[in-house]
């Protein structure tokens, strides 16, 4: 048994002092105070900071120079997992945007495997498209997005172990295919979305229960018109997940979107691409240069294509920027995520009985190391 002691431990529900997380075999088995640390435990002075649940990223599209569309296998997975737990991410979901059917099917195969093996960090997949709206594509390659066939959707369900996110539009999937993803476990999302609020509206009835990077390649919220945004925002049914790195979202978008959305249906993601945790540098997306400046990925044409946002990042620009609490940016970047995803029984927050997934960090919101299924790593 090991004792995490000298830090703020922020649990998911509390933040507490001169307390120790208690863990053993991969699991936590409790969080007490510093008097009640059984005498045969392990101590382990983290001298100050911050230590809380591992953050949960379920918009991952690359890291460590590796995209998943490029490397759709065990060894990229594993290279993108690496380079996220290096900013606190202890568990993802691997991102596969719009592209042909057949890469589709071995980045299924691919997740499925590092499953089976038992590849850590990995909760399973989020196929982002191709069944999108062709106005509202953003980078996706415009050449593969179509509407689901049977072939498409016993690809949605087939993955077995593990969570699957689909990414779509509403208003271009037929409403019993939504129902019956629904109904098959997968998280339906919207968007690349040119909904109207109605068609957002009979989406939801149907079976999407998220938003993905709300604001960003969607219809947006006007007075007569408050279209994919605006149902997003007051349909308390609908979590969100936004990107918070100051380029694809204005501050006072992200503080409208926390004050509207009800506390847990908010959460954060990165939409990370190959240059998180990699040399600085560009990249190459659908065999085009995206050229990486001041933070920002952007295509030739000048659109963004995705973010260079770690996690960590995204939690210290809520704090700074947007003026939430850590203790609420912390559950943004692991509750609740795990929360929509269906996994609150394992991960998000410092549980007896939950996996030993940690994060602890320095004041200024920088991991100092990870603690993955118990086990330490520094970062």
């Amino acid at each position: 048994m090991d004792a995490l002691l000298d830090a703020q431990i922020h649990t998911g529900s509390a933040v507490l002092t001169d307390s120790a997380v208690l863990i053993d075999g991969g699991s936590i088995l409790g969080v007490v105070p510093r008097s009640e640390v059984p005498a045969g435990a392990t101590r382990h002075a983290l001298g100050g900071g911050i230590l809380a649940p591992g953050f949960i990223d379920l918009q991952v599209n690359g890291g460590g120079g590796v995209l998943f569309n490029d490397r759709p296998d065990v060894e990229g997975i594993r290279a993108i997992v690496a380079a996220h737990r290096r900013f606190g991410t202890t568990a993802l979901l691997p991102t596969f945007i719009t592209d042909s059917r057949d890469k589709r099917a071995r980045a299924v195969e691919a997740v499925a495997a590092a499953l089976a093996a038992g590849e850590p960090g990995v909760l399973g997949i989020h196929l982002e498209g191709p069944h999108i709206d062709a106005g509202r594509r953003g980078v996706h390659d415009a050449r593969f997005i179509a509407p689901p066939d049977d072939v498409d959707l016993a690809l949605m369900t087939r993955l077995g172990p593990g969570r699957t996110l689909v990414t779509l539009a509403p208003e271009t999937v037929p409403s019993e295919v939504i129902r019956d993803l629904a109904a098959r476990g997968v998280r339906v999302c919207a968007g690349h979305t040119a909904a109207t609020w109605e068609q957002m509206e009979a989406g939801i009835a149907s079976g999407v229960s998220g938003v993905t990077h709300l604001y960003n390649a969607m219809s947006p919220l006007g007075h007569r018109e408050p279209g994919a945004v605006g149902a997003a925002l007051t349909d308390d049914r609908v979590r969100c997940g936004i990107i918070v790195d100051g380029h694809h979202v204005h501050d006072a978008a992200v503080r409208l979107a926390w004050t509207a959305k009800p506390a847990g249906t908010l959460f954060l993601v990165t939409d990370a691409m190959p240059p998180v945790g990699a040399p600085p540098g560009d990249f190459q997306l659908y065999g085009e240069t995206v050229t990486v400046r001041d933070g920002r990925c952007v295509s030739a044409d000048g659109r963004l294509a995705g973010s260079a946002l770690d996690m960590a990042t995204a939690v210290r620009n809520c704090v700074r920027r947007i003026g939430i609490p850590l203790d609420e940016a912390l559950r943004m970047a692991a509750a609740y995520p795990a929360d929509f995803l269906g996994i609150a029984d394992r991960r998000g927050r410092l549980l007896p009985g939950l996996a030993a997934d940690l994060v602890h960090l320095d004041d200024d919101v920088r991991p100092l190391a990870t603690w993955v299924a118990g086990k330490m790593e520094r970062c």
